[in-house]
C-alpha cells in the first residue's frame, strides 16, 4: 500500500540533514509521510481486528479489511508490499494473552538518536540497542510494550494514548535520503493495552484519552535497532503514549507513578528520549566525536540522580533541570522528560546506567531501573 503525504504531528519534532532531531527553533519545513506496515498477526488477533473493521468501517480501507479477512481465514502471512523482502510482516501477538511470569518487569531509557542509527551497524549506540533489546526479549519477556517518546507532546494537563491497532509510522525528520521515508516496521497496538493506560492514569487523577496516531521515530527508529524484525523481532503489542507539553520535571515523574503498576501485569515500559541533546552546537562538533564540556558534566549528573536512592530520586532529577549547564545539555527538555517518566514509574526499583557514549553534543546514555526478573 503506497505511503500518503501527510503533515507531521505539531507535537513531533523535525529531523536536520544532521541526523539529529531538531530543536523548536527551526523554521525548516518538515518532510512527513505516513506509511503503514502491515505485521504478521495470529489467527485470534485478526479476527479481532477484521470484527472492529467491520463494527467501524470508516477506521479502514476495504483493501485493508480484505487483507485481514483472509488472513483470518487462511492463517497465511501476508505483506503490504510486494516490492522488498525486508518491509514483510513479522508475527505479532496482539491482544492474545500471555502467562505472567510473576515477575515485575524494569523499565528502560533508551537514548535514541536520529533516524541514521538503523544504518550504523558498526555504531557503538547500535550495538547496544540491540543487546538492550535481546535482553528484552529473552529475559523479560513481556506480553505487551508501552512506550513513552520525546516526539509526543499532547497537551500540557492532558496525556494522549494511541488506541490504534492498525499502527502507522510517522516520518517525522527531514533532510534525509529517500530510502528512509520507504522504511517499515511491523508492528500492531492493542485497545485493551491503551484502555489499561488510560485507567491508570485516570485513576491517579489525571486526564488522559485514546487517539489514532502513529508511531514517531523515537519509537519505530530505535525499535528496529533493539528489535530488528528478522534478527530480534519484539512480537506483541506497542503502545505509545505521550508526555504532557510542558517542562514540569514532578508532572512528568507522577505520569511515571501513575502507569507503574503496570508492570505487574508483564507489561514492558520503555521511555525515549536522549541524555544529552543539543542539536544547535552539531555545527561546532560535526566530525568531530570529542564531547562538549557539557556533554561530559550533565551526562554524569543524569547518572548521579538517576542512581540516588529512590526516596530521593524525583528530587534529585527535578533539580537536574535547575542546572547551570541544563540548556546547553538540552536547550528545550523534551528528550530529557522521559527519563522523569520512567523514574516515576519505577517506584522503588533502583536506578542503573547500563551504558553511555558521550559523542560531542549529545549523550548516548542508556539505563534500566530495577533488575530482570525482579519480584
Amino acid at each position: 500500500m503506497p505511503s500518503t503525504q501527510i503533515p507531521a504531528p505539531t507535537s513531533s519534532h523535525n529531523h536536520n540533514p544532521n541526523h539529529f532531531d531538531n530543536d523548536r527553533s527551526s523554521t525548516a519545513s518538515p518532510r512527513s509521510s505516513i506509511g503503514i506496515g502491515i505485521p504478521l498477526f495470529l489467527l485470534t488477533l485478526a479476527l479481532a481486528i477484521v470484527i472492529s473493521t467491520i463494527v467501524s468501517p470508516a477506521s479502514t480501507t476495504t483493501t485493508l479489511r480484505t487483507r485481514l479477512q483472509n488472513l483470518a481465514i487462511t492463517g497465511r502471512p501476508l505483506s503490504t508490499t510486494t516490492t522488498s523482502s525486508s518491509s514483510s510482516a513479522t508475527a505479532v501477538q496482539g491482544s492474545v494473552k500471555m502467562p505472567s511470569t510473576g515477575a515485575r518487569t524494569p523499565v528502560y531509557f533508551l537514548s535514541h538518536g536520529g533516524p541514521n542509527v538503523m544504518y550504523q551497524h558498526d555504531h557503538p549506540a547500535y550495538r547496544k540497542l540491540q543487546e538492550i533489546g535481546r535482553e528484552i526479549t529473552s529475559k523479560v519477556k513481556p506480553r505487551a510494550v508501552v512506550v513513552f517518546s520525546a516526539h509526543w507532546q499532547a497537551s500540557k494537563d492532558t496525556i494522549e494514548v494511541n488506541n490504534a491497532e492498525i499502527t502507522e509510522l510517522i516520518y517525522d525528520f527531514y533532510g534525509f535520503p529517500g530510502h528512509y521515508y520507504k522504511e517499515k516496521y511491523p508492528n500492531v497496538g492493542s485497545r485493551e493495552i491503551a484502555q489499561k493506560v488510560i485507567d491508570a492514569i485516570r485513576g491517579a487523577g489525571m486526564k488522559a484519552e485514546g487517539v489514532k496516531r502513529g508511531l514517531d521515530h523515537g519509537v519505530w527508529a530505535s525499535f528496529k535497532c533493539a528489535f530488528d524484525p528478522e534478527q530480534n523481532p519484539l512480537n506483541i503489542p506497542i503502545v505509545q503514549v505521550s508526555l504532557f507539553k510542558t517542562e514540569d520535571p514532578i508532572q512528568h515523574y507522577r505520569l511515571g507513578q501513575a502507569v507503574s503498576k503496570l508492570r505487574e501485569e508483564n507489561i514492558q515500559i520503555i521511555v525515549s528520549g536522549m541524555a544529552v541533546h543539543n542539536l544547535r552546537d552539531l555545527r561546532f562538533t560535526f566530525g568531530d566525536p570529542t564531547p562538549m564540556p557539557y556533554t561530559t558534566s550533565f551526562d554524569e549528573a543524569l547518572n548521579d540522580a538517576v542512581t540516588t536512592a529512590p526516596a530521593q530520586r524525583e528530587k534529585a532529577l527535578a533539580e537536574l533541570l535547575k542546572r547551570g549547564d541544563a540548556r546547553q545539555a538540552h536547550p528545550s527538555f523534551d528528550h530529557l522528560l522521559p527519563i522523569h517518566v520512567g523514574a516515576g514509574a519505577a517506584g522503588e526499583d533502583v536506578g542503573k546506567r547500563l551504558w553511555t557514549l558521550k559523542e560531542g553534543s549529545m549523550s548516548w546514555a542508556q539505563f534500566r531501573f530495577g533488575e530482570v526478573g525482579a519480584e
